[in-house]
């Protein structure tokens, strides 16, 4: 089996896994998550808010996390992904240790991590765009990173409403001017693992902080493979119907 027909068996079995519905586990943890929120301060779901208002601009309109595009046209998709999957290991090692050290720091340091983990997760995002040589400084990639940002880190509904776009990208990025910061930040938020909010309790947040860092951006390096391989296997099918 070449790798082209390995990834592609792999693209469809993710696909399937992210618009299953949920179990009934998952339903009870999120109702036991809303609940949690009622005693989290109001602080707290003020700084998430704006930590993803200013992490949605940056990403659209500031130059925190480009990178230097980088020729790999010589390489092969299975040499890139190689490189994202040694990237993601050393991105997902430092949002654990980041994790552990806010986490020991009870509420307040706790509240410090929705921001630095943000970052961490778009210096991926970035990084892996980069491997694959898109051009980030354009707009257009950037709109495709929030895109795979939020196929991420979304409700059952809304995963499905970003993959067809991610499904149908040169199709649907002339209709994507802006991105509704709002339903992103409350998606986001929603979907932020009922352990990782037992990160601002002190005694325990220590372990649950590195824990919950080192799967979220395990989430999300498994994402971003798969989202630019539909992208990149997209354009391959393409051309081979235009020869």
């Amino acid at each position: 089996m070449d790798y082209e027909t390995k990834i592609r068996s792999e693209v469809e079995n993710w696909k399937r896994k992210i618009t299953k519905r949920s179990s009934m586990v998952k339903r009870i943890t999120e109702k036991a998550q809303g609940k949690l929120n009622q005693f989290i301060p109001e602080k707290a779901h003020q700084l998430i808010t704006e930590s993803i208002k200013k992490m949605i601009q940056t990403t659209l309109f500031g130059s925190d996390f480009l990178t230097k595009k980088r020729d790999t046209s010589a390489l092969s998709l299975e040499e890139k992904e190689k490189l994202i999957k040694e990237k993601l290991a050393v991105y997902r090692k430092t949002a654990a240790v980041e994790g552990a050290g806010t986490g020991a720091g009870g509420i307040l340091l706790g509240l410090a991590d929705f921001p630095l983990l943000l970052s961490i997760k778009m210096k991926f995002l970035f990084e892996a765009a980069a491997i694959h040589g898109y051009d980030t400084s354009r707009y257009e990639e950037r709109l495709f990173i929030l895109n795979v940002f939020q196929l991420a880190f979304s409700s059952e509904e809304h995963r499905k409403k970003v993959l067809s776009i991610i499904e149908n990208w040169e199709q649907e990025k002339v209709h994507l001017m802006d991105v509704d910061w709002r339903t992103l930040q409350e998606e986001y938020r929603d979907h932020i693992d009922f352990v990782k909010m037992l990160q601002l309790l002190p005694g325990i947040g220590a372990v649950v902080g590195a824990y919950a860092n080192y799967n979220l951006l395990e989430q999300l390096g498994e994402t971003a493979l798969n989202a630019y391989r539909i992208r990149l296997l997209d354009n391959s099918l393409k051309k081979i119907d235009t020869e």
